[in-house]
């Protein structure tokens, strides 16, 4: 057992005259006196019982004791000053979250879990938001650039060694603007949805995967007059400026279909919806912060299948 009177500022005091091979040096180090650093030696050595130190004509040298208890202490203190480093790591991990967000989580979800996770508590807390495809996304997630990713992403290969979890099911829809063409048209067919141009999720992506799937289905080929694009804000005001047929997520809509600009035609994308949820990175020991948000992230999702 350690003796009780032996305290940290002796060994490090130990271990800076040890590296110094001076009680000058070594005090300057530490940013103490030099008789105060020799003071702390002496009760050291008092508590051990044996000569730590020795003078010779080129200086300070350690004792066989001296360089036994180096051998020993050295190690534990770097432990030691290690240990409070990690602590340190992830007190400040937890005031700040790296977050991975694809369009499907952009217009509701993760702005309100956002705002809920800072309010929630008197800690300051910020996050830094970067949004992408999937596969891009999911690749920062797994080489630790990023601690969570939320959206739309079941079907995605690159998750097959991370960990999903599934919070609601969206439908992606067709929308165009109030007054379009194709919603005066009765028994709306796909073949007619080709004479437009479209907005669509770039190819590679889990989105654009129901889209080729819709004109697999109907026998058809997407129209090579199209805009590929993830941005949200982009396909709004394309689609209420033109003749556009935007593939949208159902919440990202939402709000523009209650102000009446948009519209959803009979014509459905995809009946059933896909998985939206949030992944982690399990083999990186999540953070506190990432612990949390994912705690709000599932009340929020609670809230929007309450509100479905």
């Amino acid at each position: 057992m350690l003796n009780a009177r032996i305290k940290l500022r002796h060994l490090q005091a130990f271990l800076e005259v040890a590296r110094q091979r001076s009680f000058a040096r070594a005090a300057e180090r530490l940013s103490i006196t030099q008789p105060g650093i020799s003071k702390t030696i002496r009760e050291l050595e008092d508590t051990l019982a044996v000569s730590l130190f020795e003078r010779t004509p080129k200086g300070i040298s350690l004792t066989q004791a001296g360089l036994t208890l180096l051998r020993h202490a050295g190690p534990a203190v770097r432990t030691l000053e290690e240990g409070v480093k990690a602590l340190q790591a992830v007190q400040e991990g937890s005031h700040w979250l790296r977050i991975g967000a694809l369009s499907t989580a952009e217009s509701h979800l993760l702005p309100e879990a956002l705002r809920r996770w800072q309010v929630d508590t008197a800690t300051e807390r910020g996050a830094q938001v970067v949004t992408g495809t999937s596969a891009f996304l999911l690749s920062r997630l797994r080489r630790g650039e990023l601690d969570i990713v939320v959206g739309r992403m079941t079907e995605a290969r690159e998750i097959h060694d991370l960990s999903f979890e599934h919070l609601y099911y969206e439908r992606l829809q067709l929308v165009v603007r109030a007054g379009h063409p194709l919603l005066a048209e009765q028994g709306l067919t796909a073949d007619k949805l080709c004479a437009y141009p479209w907005i669509v999720p770039p190819p590679q992506t889990t989105l654009r995967q129901q889209v080729d799937s819709f004109f697999v289905r109907h026998g058809l080929s997407l129209p090579t007059q199209r805009i590929e694009t993830l941005s949200l804000a982009l396909g709004l005001h394309y689609t209420l400026i033109g003749e556009a047929i935007w593939v949208a997520p159902e919440e990202a809509v939402r709000s523009a279909q209650q102000r009446e600009e948009l519209c959803e035609l009979t014509l459905p994308l995809e009946l059933n919806g896909g998985s939206v949820g949030l992944c982690i990175n399990r083999s990186l020991h999540p953070t506190l912060a990432t612990e949390a948000f994912c705690e709000v992230l599932r009340e929020v999702a609670s809230d929007v299948v309450k509100g479905a």
